[in-house]
């Protein structure tokens, strides 16, 4: 049976002679129903603080909740974006790199096609001035021959080596810096 305070008041007891003090009892039942009342609106209190109290632990739960997935949100945006900047400046250290290697390999071919070039003119200005000669020489002699009538020697051509021209450009330094 559950006791109320009003259950306590109004709770009545047999008579008999020998029995108790009848102003005693309703006195002391009224003193324990109004204590239990007490007792039952303390309880009914505390019933309420926890509920509100619980209301906001679990309040407080869904945000900690919240604020891990946060930070593990955060956390994994964080790598991801580092793992995402190292691949990127991989990438742009390799595309330099092979532009670096093409600029190389291209100003290579065309020192080398320099110097191919300033060979064969090298050796063009060789054959000319050898052919200069040999028109140079043969038209010395038909001059000779044909003025031999006069004199019988043959007078003899001083040939000197050609000399390159004196220019500011050390053109062979030049090549040796490029080979």
């Amino acid at each position: 049976m559950k006791f109320t305070p009003y259950s306590i008041k109004s709770q009545e007891f047999n008579k008999n002679m020998r029995g108790y003090d009848i102003e005693e009892v309703t006195i002391f039942l009224e003193s324990l129903s109004d204590e239990v009342e007490k007792l039952q609106a303390e309880n009914e209190s505390f019933k309420n603080e926890l509920e509100k109290k619980n209301t906001r632990l679990e309040d407080f739960k869904k945000i900690e909740k919240t604020l891990q997935n946060t930070l593990l949100n955060a956390q994994e945006s964080t790598t991801k974006t580092v793992e995402t900047t190292k691949r990127q400046t991989a990438l742009l250290i390799k595309e330099a790199e092979l532009k670096a290697s093409q600029i190389i390999n291209t100003a290579k071919d065309e020192a080398d096609t320099y110097r191919s070039t300033i060979l064969k003119l090298r050796e063009e200005k060789s054959l000319l001035i050898a052919q200069i000669r040999a028109v140079v020489d043969s038209q010395a002699e038909l001059l000779l021959r044909s003025s031999g009538a006069v004199k019988t020697e043959r007078p003899q051509i001083k040939r000197e080596e050609p000399k390159e021209p004196k220019t500011d450009v050390n053109v062979d330094g030049i090549l040796e810096r490029l080979l």
